[in-house]
């Protein structure tokens, strides 16, 4: 059985728990992780040479360069670089290394009951769960990242819970700010015009609350966005969406994708709609204890998970950002290009350069 074994909360018998890929946004994207687990263990390598070659046809119909001999060389692109590339150099990249993390997973028998998507970890949930295929969701990031190429304005991370920055967001006084996701109960991200967003944390700061700029160059989950949010529907309403082979939960949805909803508008709602993380882990865990892992760069989900969630309920991971996660060996040592000693796959906090929130 493929399941980690735990308790159920409230019983005295031992259940399977289930296992949960998470999937994060843009807001704890780097490079680095990848690489390093790439280089270090085969199953990630060749999941990375695979899922990043399926898509470079796709990429070259964006005028994006091919990324898969880049990211496996001697000279990988940082996140920087990406991020002064083509439009949509840094979404593709992201929704790779997210399905490449999925995948290798799988390889290791922890593949998903469920998946859980957070704003453009959507793109990447949806493909995991059959809604799309590789091409497709890899097409869908890289028509969304043209879209908030037209969503002026930024991102604050807010050290307080929800409540608390709603009261912020009062005495501000400032009607083009917006709650924009709920992390966990003491996390929350405010979106709107930069001019204003720099006031709020300057109010933030004066009151003892930790405030600090998402480095996204462009504004999210914000209801003034409904122009970029109906081109992107309108652009991705081609894309033929299947059924799900799994339960497909959403942040910014409240909870799992049913049959007769819409995707494809689900998508675009990303865009003008905040996303509420707690609510849907909770609603993960309601009837059973789950085994939630990252499939992304960063941990920012599996710590707002942590703080959500009881140990009894929850037990999260992030396989490229925690040291000594279990990948299974590679075949051989593997060595940096240069000959150096083998390479970690955890990243320090100042390896983190996001490309381009949740």
């Amino acid at each position: 059985m493929r399941h980690a074994t735990g308790v159920y909360p409230g019983e005295g018998e031992t259940l399977p728990r289930q296992i949960v890929h998470l999937f994060p946004g843009q807001g704890d994207f780097a490079v680095s992780p990848l690489v390093r687990a790439a280089r270090a263990h085969d199953l990630v390598r060749t999941a990375v040479a695979e899922v990043f070659g399926e898509v470079e046809e796709v990429g070259r119909e964006f005028g994006i360069a091919p990324l898969a001999r880049p990211l496996l060389g001697d000279s990988p692109p940082s996140g920087r670089d990406l991020a002064a590339a083509t439009v949509g150099t840094a979404q593709l990249a992201l929704f790779c290394s997210s399905m490449v993390v999925h995948r290798a997973l799988c390889a290791t028998g922890r593949a998903p009951d469920q998946v859980l998507g957070v704003s453009f970890g959507e793109i990447a949930a949806l493909t995991a769960a059959g809604v799309f295929d590789l091409t497709a969701g890899a097409r869908i990031a890289c028509l969304l990242a043209q879209q908030l190429t037209r969503c002026a304005g930024g991102l604050t991370l807010i050290g307080a819970a929800e409540c608390r920055t709603h009261a912020l967001l009062r005495e501000a006084g400032s009607p083009e700010l917006a709650l924009a996701c709920v992390n966990d109960p003491g996390e929350t991200v405010v979106s709107g015009p930069l001019p204003a967003l720099a006031a709020l944390e300057e109010l933030a700061r004066r009151q003892g609350l930790p405030a600090s700029r998402l480095r996204l160059p462009f504004s999210s989950h914000h209801p003034s966005l409904t122009g970029p949010a109906a081109a992107f529907a309108a652009a991705i309403r081609q894309l033929a969406a299947r059924p799900a082979r799994m339960p497909v939960l959403s942040a910014v949805h409240g909870g799992p994708y049913g049959p007769g909803d819409d995707v494809h508008r689900g998508l675009a709602n990303c865009l003008i709609r905040p996303a509420r993380l707690p609510k849907v882990l909770h609603q993960l865990t309601t009837h059973r204890a789950a085994l939630l892992l990252e499939a992304g760069t960063g941990r920012a989900l599996t710590r707002n998970a942590r703080h959500t969630l009881p140990p009894a309920a929850a037990t999260a991971h992030a396989p490229l950002a925690e040291p000594g996660f279990p990948w299974p060996p590679a075949a051989q040592a593997t060595t940096t290009p240069t000959g150096g000693p083998p390479t970690a796959i955890w990243s320090r906090p100042d390896d983190h350069t996001p490309a381009t929130t949740r």
